[in-house]
């Protein structure tokens, strides 16, 4: 049961969240300052912002769970992105710093034109709504379980409506400068959770729960063995497949490209990427363990056997019975920041790229900085608002949400990877080919998604036709054939004139 010193420090979580936001992000005058931090932030804070933005709650929430049901072989996926963000650092960044640009998209309108940059901007909008959808749900699952547990009986919508009013209002005033700053400190404080977890089990039962798991062959880390196309715990598509998706979620993603955008200097950003990637797999580890120390703690007892009606309900199970009166507060505080984290990271993003890649391409005349700033701002609350939908929709969802969002996430990335990728290597591709080639690559891998999810499932239980890691590299194939092939209609000549659309002012090292 929680203590109402539990509760209040929730409480007083949430308010001095959205109180540093508004104070860190000082005026906003323009929408470089708004979207971009007027291009002045340390590398050091955009690196832990990209970290606390990719992980989010999945990774208190989720993460735990496979290493408490499995091994901790998903730190194989950590080392497949962190080499897919070098390769970013060092093929992709260079072109985004090649001129003042303020989102990922813009890249592809410098090249194919306003058309292929409205259309990335759509689908990233949308693709960006469902994954982050499911993200917020991560924080409301154990949320409403403890709620529940204490009598309030509190549904899924109260909860995300609550998190989302108080994300919206530092995001709304403050802009990149109160999101990059507010995730510093909501990702030392989730981390600080999770090593707290280790080290409270760890007293009570030393390291049993540690000799318990070797002797299980839970800290398994390679695994050789399996089909490298549909088991998503092998070696192969967790590294190979892993550094594609690295390389779509953190080259052609517009969530993580509008952060690196905002370092001072593409150096800065480079080094930002590259020590997030060692971050992270640091992350990864401490909640594998936590995992590993839950396992320990419960007995060995499946989610089942604990009561349970989802995997993902161990941790926070541990939280309310586990832990002392104000540390389950602290505990559950860092549930919000991971959550929060991202929201706002989301809600920062969708707002830019609706301004730059949408609104501004359809209108007729140029955009200002203050109607920019202001169609910025009210983007932020609608779409804020509209993350309550897939919440809601996925909510009954029995599978693994981590698998869940990152799917749902690599449905577009490889489209998205992909139409950078024939921009640079295929000079007579137009306008009209990489728009094909765009929808092609998302249509394969939207029908993949749904064929596994629900056309072919068994009992609710996906029939895999693909591992997840894989998606991106598929839609990158797609993209790359379908375009290559219609590029071929316009002859030899094009390749000598490919087309320079509106392009952008200035140049940045």
């Amino acid at each position: 049961m929680l203590h109402v010193l539990d509760l209040a420090v929730i409480a007083l979580y949430l308010v001095a969240t959205a109180a540093l936001g508004l104070k860190l992000s000082g005026k906003q005058k323009g929408l470089s300052d708004y979207f971009l931090g007027g291009r002045n932030l340390p590398w050091w804070a955009v690196c832990l912002s990209i970290v606390a933005t990719e992980t989010s709650a999945l990774t208190v929430v989720g993460i735990p769970v496979m290493s408490y049901l499995g091994n901790v072989s998903f730190l194989q996926v950590a080392l497949g992105y962190l080499l897919g963000r070098i390769l970013v650092a060092y093929l992709m960044l260079p072109r985004y710093y090649d001129g003042e640009m303020v989102t990922a998209y813009a890249y592809l309108g410098k090249r194919f034109g306003r058309s292929t940059q409205t259309t990335a901007g759509i689908t990233f909008l949308f693709t960006r709504l469902l994954a982050d959808g499911i993200r917020v749900l991560a924080a409301a699952i154990p949320l409403k379980l403890i709620f529940d547990g204490i009598g309030l009986d509190t549904s899924y919508f109260t909860i995300i409506v609550v998190l989302s009013v108080v994300t919206i209002a530092y995001t709304f005033i403050g802009g990149i400068r109160a999101v990059v700053w507010v995730d510093v400190v909501q990702m030392l404080l989730y981390v600080f959770g999770g090593l707290l977890t280790i080290a409270v089990i760890t007293s009570g039962m030393g390291l049993t729960w540690l000799r318990d798991a070797a002797g299980a062959d839970k800290l398994q880390m390679f695994v050789l063995s399996g089909n490298p196309f549909t088991d998503a715990s092998t070696f192969i598509p967790s590294v190979i497949g892993g550094a594609i998706f690295s390389m779509a979620s953190h080259g052609a993603d517009q969530i993580i490209v509008q952060r690196l955008l905002a370092c001072r200097s593409k150096a800065e950003a480079q080094k930002a990427i590259i020590v997030s990637g060692v971050v992270v797999f640091f992350q990864f580890a401490v909640f594998l363990a936590v995992g590993l120390a839950l396992w320990g703690f419960f007995d060995q007892q499946s989610p089942e056997q604990l009561g349970l009606t989802r995997n993902d309900e161990v941790f926070p199970r541990f939280i309310v019975e586990g832990l002392p009166a104000g540390v389950s507060g602290l505990l559950l505080a860092a549930i919000l920041a991971a959550a929060m984290s991202t929201l706002s990271s989301s809600l920062s993003a969708l707002s830019s790229s609706t301004v730059t890649d949408v609104y501004a391409q359809l209108k007729k005349t140029p955009l200002t900085d203050r109607e920019g700033l202001r169609v910025g701002r009210w983007a932020t609350v609608g779409w804020g608002l509209a993350f309550i939908a897939p919440a809601a929709f996925f909510k009954d969802d029995s599978g693994s949400i981590v698998v869940l969002a990152l799917g749902i996430a690599g449905i577009t990335y490889g489209a998205l990877l992909g139409s950078f990728v024939l921009g640079l290597v295929n000079k007579r591709a137009r306008a009209l080919d990489a728009n094909v080639a765009f929808v092609c690559a998302a249509a394969t891998t939207m029908t993949l998604f749904v064929l596994e999810k629900w056309v072919l499932a068994v009992d609710g239980v996906p029939h895999v036709l693909l591992a997840w890691q894989w998606y991106p590299l598929a839609g990158v194939i797609v993209c790359l054939v379908v375009g290559g092939l219609l590029s071929l209609r316009h002859g030899r000549e094009a390749a000598s004139n490919p087309q320079a659309e509106t392009s952008t002012v200035g140049t940045r090292d």
